[in-house]
């Protein structure tokens, strides 16, 4: 059975850094799957996926990130998905786990809104740098309700602190989620 850990949160979070951690530091064959990277592979016809319009195109971008984990799980490798997955995002991956026997955590990256604007500023060309939309994705990810146990607050963690956590959690079973659940899906932002 492998393991998939669904790491995310707002842009400026530090979730592809943290994952890379994750992923090279694992016992176990394990890959890392950044979600932007399905998302810059649409060459015409790209709608940033905040905006108005995105929906479907993010509906396919999933579908296509849980067929490439699935692949990966049936190789036999654990997988480490970093991007931003709401809850929103959550029963293709729940659905795939069940039907793939996955064990699937869910872990939201959330240091405070002054220190993931300040992150963001920091990362590299190319990366989204907009205060309004980092401000926009991060409330999204504000008020999880039954998911709220799943976030881990790194506004006092660096890097390594935060990669040590996300094992802590992922090892304990504490950021778990259950497998099959089909709730349909809305993109919030």
């Amino acid at each position: 059975m492998s393991d998939v850990i669904l790491l995310t949160g707002s842009p400026g979070s530090g979730k592809t850094t943290v994952a890379k951690l994750v992923a090279t530091d694992a016992g176990r064959p394990t890959v890392h799957v950044t979600t932007d990277e399905f998302y810059r592979a649409i060459r015409t016809g790209f709608i940033a996926p905040y905006l108005p319009g995105s929906e479907r195109q993010n509906e396919v971008v999933v579908d296509a990130i849980v067929a490439a984990v699935a692949a990966y799980t049936r190789g036999g490798y654990d997988v480490v998905v970093d991007g931003v997955i709401g809850p929103w995002f959550l029963p293709p991956f729940r659905q795939a786990a069940a039907a793939e026997q996955w064990t699937l955590s869910y872990v939201v990256l959330r240091p405070d809104l002054d220190t993931t604007l300040s992150r963001a500023q920091d990362r590299g060309t190319g990366e989204l740098k907009d205060a309004a939309a980092i401000t926009g994705l991060y409330g999204a990810f504000a008020d999880l309700g039954d998911l709220e146990p799943h976030v881990i607050d790194t506004t006092h963690l660096d890097a390594s602190a935060t990669a040590a956590e996300v094992r802590h959690t992922v090892a304990a079973g504490t950021h778990r989620l259950s497998a099959g659940t089909t709730a349909p899906r809305s993109a919030t932002s």
